[in-house]
């Protein structure tokens, strides 16, 4: 989110003329395919699509010399109460695209799809508008940057369908097929989309992408705890004063019952907050008792990180 507040970000200029796709056009002219593998698992990224699987060992899965491969990237969000990869799409889609471009790159994948929720039509236009500014600039095609790497990426978006958000119900979608969950094994990395190795990420875990390498995996591990490293965004919603999205270090406990003032502003009335869905309606609800500590007034949130304005 750290291009939250700028101006146009969303169009391929402002984008570049910020950094966009650098990270992009130094992994193709300096490293390999290997070598962004290793840097992705060094910085101990997990997938923020609810798994938490290490991504760079889930990329080092794909058989060797087993050709084409696919990157799939998940853009489902249909879980009650999430909408953060719908703001990273809205507001700033190239670094997405830059991305899944790096990811695919990574990974030796030639064709990279971004399966949408079909509800998300205003954003899907949004998203294939910035895929062209990118094919235009020569940094998605045939042949990019004169490196000899080919990437395609196409948005799909689905029919609305909750089940495939799961990632092999996905991939039957994408095939034209009933979204079901296959049964594993194999596993999409050795028989995935077509049957051919896939590598499925969400927005989110692809999204920082960018960030590691440029900044590096010691850069990124510098935040968040020692198993989990990193930030993630949360979605806050509901009775509180400032719902929205929220960029935190992981590691940040939920706020207890005595806090009144907290990262969301607090409850819309008085009245004490009795329960909390923590990763969308799917769960059981959480009671006070079950939090750790509050957070901290003084430290969260930080300027300018809340999507709505203080009430």
């Amino acid at each position: 989110m750290r291009h939250r507040d700028i101006p146009d970000i969303a169009d391929f200029e402002v984008y570049r003329k910020h950094g966009g796709y650098e990270p992009f056009r130094m992994a193709l002219k300096e490293k390999t395919p290997a070598e962004i593998v290793q840097i992705v698992r060094e910085s101990g990224l997990r997938g923020r699509g609810g798994a938490g699987f290490p991504t760079g060992v889930k990329w080092s899965f794909l058989p060797r010399g087993v050709y084409p491969r696919y990157l799939l990237c998940n853009c489902d969000e249909s879980e009650p109460a999430t909408f953060n990869n719908h703001e990273v799409i809205d507001e700033n889609p190239h670094q997405l695209i830059e991305g899944v471009a790096l990811s695919a790159y990574a990974t030796e994948s030639t064709t990279a799809y971004i399966y949408m929720r079909g509800e998300f039509a205003a954003a899907a236009r949004t998203l294939e508008y910035a895929i062209a500014q990118a094919y235009a600039a020569g940094f998605l095609g045939k042949n990019i940057l004169g490196t000899g790497v080919d990437i395609d990426l196409y948005v799909h978006r689905g029919a609305g369908a909750y089940i495939c958000g799961e990632e092999t119900a996905l991939m039957d979608s994408l095939e034209g097929k009933i979204g079901q969950p296959r049964l594993r094994p194999p596993f999409p990395a050795v028989a995935g989309l077509y049957q051919q190795p896939t590598i499925i990420n969400n927005v989110e875990t692809l999204a920082n992408v960018p960030l590691i390498v440029k900044n590096g995996a010691d850069w990124y591990r510098s935040y968040g705890t020692e198993k989990s490293a990193g930030t993630k965004v949360f979605s806050l919603c509901g009775q509180v004063n400032r719902p929205g999205n929220y960029e935190l270090p992981f590691g940040v406990p939920c706020a207890n019952s005595s806090t009144t003032p907290n990262m969301a502003g607090a409850c819309v009335t008085t009245a004490r907050l009795r329960l909390s869905c923590p990763v969308g309606l799917r769960l059981p609800g959480s009671p006070p008792s079950t939090w750790i500590s509050a957070w901290t007034t003084s430290r969260w949130p930080p300027p300018g990180r809340c999507l709505a304005p203080a009430q």
